[in-house]
């Protein structure tokens, strides 16, 4: 029997230079792909940053709006308040009732401010990204919802007050009828008005005196927030470029 003997094939090996190619070609292709997906992911943050700094300036904006209609109704009723203390100082026989209770229902009045929430929590909830991070606008966010709770603060002791003061001087002194048609947006019927003493009087001047000063601190803070929100508009339109939206 023949034996056979396939011949032995011989490889040479590779030139160094080749293995070093190759590996350098891999080296290429991995970092290029990286590189690809950080391009993209850049673009991908750098659009959702530019949307929520957008809706960030849009709540701002709607934040100042209501923050000036806020304004204009307090300096109004700072108005109602002070004449209606100008009448609480006059002895109780001189006093018109019926003016006194128009203004006291007046008095009672508090227009609250709702800030928009929205974008503030949505950036607070992306402050990683590298857009944000490296930019100041957690700071600003961060001293507008301080005054924002400041204000929230004040109005809370006013809605206080209005109900500690004026409220318990209705349920003690005005009729029902006159406490219907203040409640049904209609003018005070006549000056009739229970149980009403100097003292009442006095006692009440007092309160309105207060509630006037909280008035006139909310319209205070009122301005500062707005003046935050202000600020806090044109530096995120200066910072992310939407001047031309």
């Amino acid at each position: 029997m023949e034996v056979h003997h396939h011949p032995q094939l011989k490889h040479s090996p590779k030139p160094w230079k080749e293995y070093l190619l190759e590996g350098l070609m891999i080296f290429l292709a991995v970092m290029m792909g990286f590189i690809a997906e950080n391009i993209r992911e850049t673009i991908t943050n750098s659009e959702h940053v530019k949307q929520l700094a957008s809706q960030l300036v849009r709540d701002l904006k709607n934040d100042t709006a209501s923050l000036q209609a806020n304004i204009v109704y307090e300096t109004k009723l700072g108005k109602r308040i002070d004449s209606l203390v100008v009448i609480l100082q006059q002895p109780v026989a001189k006093i018109d009732k019926k003016e006194m209770q128009r203004l006291i229902s007046k008095a009672y009045n508090l227009k609250l401010f709702y800030p928009s929430l929205g974008a503030i929590t949505a950036i607070k909830n992306e402050l990683h990204i590298r857009q944000f991070s490296n930019s100041k606008i957690s700071l600003y966010i961060t001293n507008y919802e301080a005054m924002a709770h400041v204000l929230k603060e004040l109005e809370d002791v006013q809605e206080q007050n209005l109900t500690n003061d004026i409220k318990s001087f209705f349920k003690d002194h005005f009729t029902p009828e006159n406490m219907y048609a203040i409640f049904h947006d209609k003018p005070v019927i006549n000056g009739d008005i229970r149980n009403l003493s100097q003292n009442d009087v006095t006692t009440l001047c007092v309160s309105v005196v207060l509630i006037g000063s909280f008035n006139n601190d909310l319209i205070s803070y009122d301005k500062r927030l707005k003046g935050d929100a202000v600020s806090t508009i044109r530096y995120v339109t200066r910072q992310y470029d939407l001047e031309n939206e």
